[in-house]
Parts: C-alpha cells; structure tokens; sequence
C-alpha cells in the first residue's frame, strides 16, 4: 500500500506541466529619433534632475515632498501590499501541515430505561478518547495553476513598484510645477509694485500740475485709472501666488497654514538636456514598465484559467496518537496513520470555466492595448514638451526684442508728451504696452522652466538605472 501511494505520489509530480502562454514583452522600438529635435550634445539626466536648476529651495520642498507626499505614502501601501500577496500565492506551491488535537469525555445514563436494551452490570458507563496528529495536505499543481498565479502576482507587485517610481517622478515634476509658478509670480508681483510706485509717481506730479493749472483734469483721470488697474493686478497675482503656495504645502504633507515660501525672483538661464533615443526613453520610463508588468500579469492569469479544464491532484497524510488512557496516549501502540490521494475533475459546469478563460484572453488583450497606447503617450509628451521648448526659446528671444522696443516707445512718448506735441494718452498706451510685455516675459520665463520638468517626468528621470 505504502509503495503504490510513493508511485503514485511521484508520478504525479514528474508528470506534471504547465499551461497557459509563456509571456513576451511586445517588440516596439519608437523609432531612431525624434520628430521635434536633433541629436545634439547635452546634459545626461540624474534621477535627482531638480539638481540641475541649482535652487536650494526646489531642491528642500522636493526632498520633502518625496518623504512626506500622503499619496505616495498610499502607493508604498498599494506596493507593500502586492508584495505580500507573493508571499500568500508562493505558500500553495508547498506542503501545508497542521496540527491537530482533541480530547473528550462521554458517559451514557445507568437507568436501564434510557435505553432499547439493558446494559450489562459489568459496562463502563464512562469512556474517554485524546487524539493529536499532524495532518500533511500538499496540491502537486500538475497543471501549473499555482505557478501562474504566483508569476501573476509577481508582475502585479512589479508593476506596482513601477507605479510607486512613477508617481514619485510626478510628486518632483508637481511641486517644480508649482514652485516655477509661485517664483514666476513673484516676478509678476515685483514688476507690478516697481510700476505702481513709478504711476503714484506721475499721478502725483499730474495732481501738481493740474493744481498749477498746467494741465486739465483728463491726464490726472487716466494716470489714477492706471494706478489702479496695476493695483488690481498685483491683487491677482497675490491670490495666485497664494493658491501655489498652498498646493506646494499639501503636495510636502503639512497643513497651509504652518507652510510659507519666501518671496524670489528666479534668476539664472535654463539648463538643457538631452533627450536620448526614443528605446532609451521607453525602457525608462516606469509607467511603460508598470504596464508591460501588468500585460505579464494578465498573460500569466490565462494558464490559471486554463488549468481549470484539467482534473486536479490533492495529496494528503495524518500520522499521530490516538488512546481512550491519557497515560498511555504515546505509546507506539496507539499511533494512526493514514495517506490518501484525492482527484477532483469538471464535469459539468454550464460554462463556467470556458467563461473564465475567454475573459482572461480578453483581459490580456485589454492590457496589450493599454500598454501600447502607454508607449505612444509616452512618446507624445517628449515631443510635445521638445516642441514647447523649441516655441518657447523662440518668444522668449522675441520678448526680449519687443520689451526693448517698447521702452523706447515710452521714452520717445514721455518726451513728446513733456514738449507739448502728444497727449498724455500716448503715453499711457506706451507704458501699458511694456507692463504687459514684462508680465508675459516673466509668465513665460517660468514656464519654459515648467516645461523642463516637464521633460524630465516623460525621459523617465534620468539615466542611471533602479
């Protein structure tokens, strides 16, 4: 008996294989080159790619928001998770062993009319009975389930990794986004103040000279509707400074009310880097990584599926004591010992089983769609942020020009306004042009640095590996 259990037991084993499709990531190559830019010399991007911009402040609220984000906190959880669910599924590729115990004590009535037939004078009215074993269950998983379930949860806990690593390169990109912000709105706001100081200026020498008599009241009305239309500017920009500073506090964690970032004008010229080749990029970036990971993973749930047409093998054991005398309970005597093996196979199941794998093919064709369009979105945000770089360097060298420009327009006005062969009017359209000018100069300014993190977030941050 004992031999055909160990034949059983191994033939079982060394027969056994495993179905489903083995997994392949999809071959895709993006190309040799960008559509947007040239391969040209430039700077290798760290994983610390803030470093770059050399501002001690972006790199302390990145620092920060890195240790204290609660979203990433939440995706650690997600990750830690997964990674424990490994653990749950590697545990059915072994044998399980249990301990088992049990006592009791029963004792029947000794009034013969309790019972059909009158008990003998001699009979123990009492018995008792201990039992202890260890009980082996072990499933030979001959088909593979197991080992597909536990390569699905695998990839499931990779790709939460690389979605952990993405979400930490979105926290850097988010609060450099709203700090570029924050320190383009502090240009904005000196811009502003330096002009209403200069306009309380001229109102004042208007208000003079109407009171000399040299001027009528027209030019005094428009220098004040100037004033104040630069104070509610400056309003506007304080409220948008305002809600940066609170988005940067809740992206470190902390309340906005114990959060504060001193006022700082952004100065410096911004830093270039290099984009790479468009295979660099993809084999970069994690969520390209996250969801190749989860294309492995619904790849892997289809053996599961499949295994479910098959018969299933379970192996079982119990060996122990057994005795109605605690005192003799460990004599050899008293030992149990039993081994089985059991088979459990689909008959009938109305379709459920054929139900579960085609849905498994349709979720691994999902995540194959998913995966590529992740590829190609990929692609698009480098080459809509190289483009947006490209237009951006371009306005800036043609803000420069027409601020240039604009300023002697309002010296050329100021001085045919103090001669007497303008009205006060040209020189309010003149001034109005070199403050808009210098507020989109400074919106701009900050935003060709918003759009290197930008770029930074889609090469994948930088190029030395996880």
């Amino acid at each position: 008996m004992k031999s055909r259990c160990l034949v059983l037991t191994a033939t079982l084993i060394l027969g056994s294989c495993t179905v489903g499709p083995d997994f392949h990531a999809p071959g895709f190559t993006g190309g040799s080159k960008w559509k947007e830019t040239k391969v040209v010399p430039g700077t290798h991007l760290p994983d610390a790619w803030w470093c770059l911009f050399n501002d001690r402040e972006l790199t302390r609220l990145v620092d920060r928001a890195l240790l204290a984000n609660n979203d990433l906190a939440a995706a650690k959880a997600r990750m830690d998770t997964s990674r424990a669910l490994v653990g749950v599924d590697r545990a059915r590729l072994f044998p399980t062993l249990n301990l088992n115990g049990s006592a009791g004590i029963s004792r029947v009535a000794k009034d013969p009319t309790t019972h059909n037939i009158p008990l003998p004078i001699s009979i123990n009215l009492e018995s008792q009975d201990y039992r202890g074993t260890f009980n082996l269950a072990y499933d030979p998983d001959l088909w593979g389930r197991n080992k597909r379930q536990l390569e699905a949860s695998r990839a499931q806990a990779e790709s939460s990794q690389a979605m952990l690593d993405w979400q930490r390169l979105g926290v850097a990109t988010e609060v450099a986004r709203q700090y570029f912000l924050l320190r383009g709105l502090d240009s904005q706001e000196a811009v502003l103040k330096h002009t209403i100081e200069t306009r309380q200026s001229t109102l004042s020498l208007q208000i003079s000279k109407a009171d000399a008599g040299l001027i009528d009241g027209l030019s005094t009305s428009q220098a004040r509707t100037e004033l104040e239309l630069a104070r509610n500017d400056l309003a506007a920009v304080e409220r948008q400074r305002g809600a940066a500073e609170h988005a940067l506090a809740v992206l470190c964690g902390t309340t906005p009310a114990g959060f504060s970032v001193s006022h700082r004008e952004v100065s410096g010229t911004v830093p270039t880097i290099r984009a790479g080749l468009p295979a660099e990029v993809l084999n970069r970036r994690p969520d390209v990584r996250a969801a190749e990971e989860t294309l492995h993973a619904a790849n892997a749930r289809i053996g599961v599926a499949q295994a479910a047409f098959y018969p299933n093998f379970n192996l079982s054991g119990t060996a122990g004591f057994e005795s109605v005398d605690v005192k003799r309970f460990l004599n050899w005597e008293n030992r149990v010992l039993a081994l089985g093996t059991g088979v459990a196979a689909p008959i009938l199941d109305a379709g459920t089983n054929k139900a579960n794998y085609q849905a498994a093919l349709a979720r691994r064709d999902e995540a194959l769609a998913t995966y590529r369009n992740t590829l190609l979105v990929a692609l698009r945000e480098v080459e809509d942020a190289l483009v947006d770089l490209k237009s951006l360097a371009i306005s800036h060298t043609a803000l420069a020009q027409a601020l240039a420009s604009a300023r002697d327009t309002l010296r050329l006005s100021q001085e045919r306004y103090d001669k007497g062969l303008s009205s006060y009017l040209e020189v309010v359209d003149a001034d109005r042009n070199v403050l808009r000018i210098q507020l989109v100069l400074a919106q701009l300014e900050a935003q060709q640095r918003i759009t290197l993190a930008i770029l930074a977030k889609a090469l994948g941050g930088g190029w030395s590996g996880k």
